[in-house]
């Protein structure tokens, strides 16, 4: 059977199971072209005709398809009209499918993903499981849907360990190019910080060495997002970085510590572009995933914890899922230097009180740190979080980024995004400056027990 009739088969199979009006919408202006690899290619006319029916209509045409062929197929690619032409010229001239460069770059790629962090081994319950089900379909189909895939929430609570999954399943079932780094790797990268990789370099060859490593890759993974707030130059180049990938339908991947909304010292046009795709949520662990956690945790551990253990461990430490893991560490070691196999409650809150103690410290983000400050010197909440620098401002100011570094562990770059995005060095000065004031002042040390007392 030759294309135009298997074609034309396809939509008599099709035509059957919709209506009139949806058929000659969505199929009179497709174009069957051939199939490659288990892959049907289609020509669409914009776009927004490959969105749709990848949507609503690929499992019908995958479906029509199999009901005439001797070998299924299991994919769909969709080719715009305007660049087919082009694209049929390009495959006259290939001899092979794959050049032998290519195959030895792939190889021969740092990736940065760690092998431990895969789908297997990610937990899920009812507050990951939108955010795992997107991260494995952009894993099945990098570049065709969800592009970029957005995921956020507070720290500890799995982000980092679904991208890695998701850069795992990528390259080792379709075999591409894929990078993980930090926000602080890209800008690090950017403004030439990293010396040690480019000794031999001239400005000319490390300007090329960083648009082959972010540029000629096929999914990028940047972590961490936020943190490119104020760093206006790493913001543009990232902006050009992410155009040229998504241009050429790669995968990017962007994780951050709150939704694009909420990223407020990044230039609008990148948080325009992180709403293009899908973004996902995640939720600190109900009780029964963190009883998920903690048994998954202690598998081939020489411990075993009945149900009690496990139901306090849940209950009273932390609300993510580094604070899990941390205190099952924890009582592991504490229980082969106590030489002690049988774990009962007492032992785990002897071994565990630190963690249990730090939980009512955790608890107090940096919002509410910056409120209860705020409240308490009475002024607004906006001003403690604004560029003013009246000096009615300045002491309830330092006062929270002490505060904020004290009972979160949040880094100094972290807290001074939350302060229109002071730099580093700031928060670090304010932090000492209060420390030592504390030391003489005895009227600034008892308004902050004061506040320290409202948080806890």
């Amino acid at each position: 059977m030759d294309n135009n009739s298997l074609w034309k088969k396809v939509l008599d199979e099709i035509s059957v199971n919709l209506d009139s009006m949806s058929f000659e919408t969505w199929f009179n202006s497709i174009d069957f072209l051939d199939i490659k690899d288990n892959t049907i290619r289609l020509v669409v006319p914009i776009m927004f005709y490959k969105n749709h029916i990848d949507e609503h209509y690929k499992q019908l045409i995958l479906d029509s398809f199999n009901k005439l062929l001797l070998n299924p197929v299991d994919n769909i690619v969709y080719i715009l009209e305007k660049d087919l032409n082009n694209i049929l010229e390009v495959e006259k001239g290939e001899s092979k499918p794959v050049k032998v460069n290519d195959f030895n770059s792939y190889n021969n790629f740092n990736s940065n993903l760690k092998n431990n962090y895969t789908f297997d081994s990610f937990v899920v319950g009812e507050s990951n499981k939108f955010a795992q089900a997107a991260a494995l379909a952009v894993a099945e189909n990098p570049g065709t849907m969800y592009n970029p895939l957005f995921i956020y929430g507070n720290s500890g609570l799995g982000k980092t360990h679904l991208m890695h999954a998701i850069g795992n399943y990528i390259v080792n079932k379709h075999k591409l190019r894929v990078l993980y780094v930090t926000c602080d790797n890209f800008m690090n990268d950017f403004v030439g910080l990293s010396r040690n990789n480019q000794q031999n370099m001239n400005n000319l060859d490390y300007i090329e060495f960083f648009k082959n490593k972010y540029r000629n890759i096929d999914v990028l993974i940047i972590d961490d997002i936020q943190f490119l707030g104020g760093a206006e130059k790493s913001q543009q180049e990232f902006f050009h970085t992410f155009n040229n990938l998504y241009n050429d339908s790669k995968q990017i991947i962007v994780s951050s510590d709150r939704s694009p909304e909420d990223l407020k010292f990044l230039e609008d046009r990148l948080k325009t572009r992180f709403c293009w795709g899908l973004q996902v949520d995640i939720d600190p662990p109900d009780t029964s995933l963190k009883v998920a956690i903690i048994k998954k945790k202690i598998r081939g551990e020489n411990i075993i914890l009945n149900d009690d253990v496990v139901n306090y461990i849940a209950s009273n430490v932390g609300n993510d899922v580094r604070q899990l893991e941390g205190s099952i560490n924890r009582l592991v070691a504490y229980s082969a230097i106590m030489n002690e196999s049988n774990i009962t409650v007492d032992f785990a809150m002897e071994a565990l009180k630190d963690f249990t103690r730090k939980q009512v410290t955790d608890s107090n983000n940096i919002r509410k740190i910056q409120k209860e400050v705020a409240n308490f010197y009475k002024i607004s909440y906006e001003d403690m979080k604004s560029k003013k620098r009246t000096p009615s401002l300045a002491i309830p100011r330092q006062v929270a980024m002490y505060l904020c570094r004290k009972l979160t562990d949040e880094s100094y770059e972290r807290i001074g995004i939350e302060f229109s995005g002071k730099n580093h060095a700031t928060v670090i000065h304010a932090c000492n400056k209060i420390a030592g004031e504390m030391k003489t002042n005895s009227s600034l040390k008892s308004a902050i027990d004061d506040i320290e007392k409202q948080l806890t």
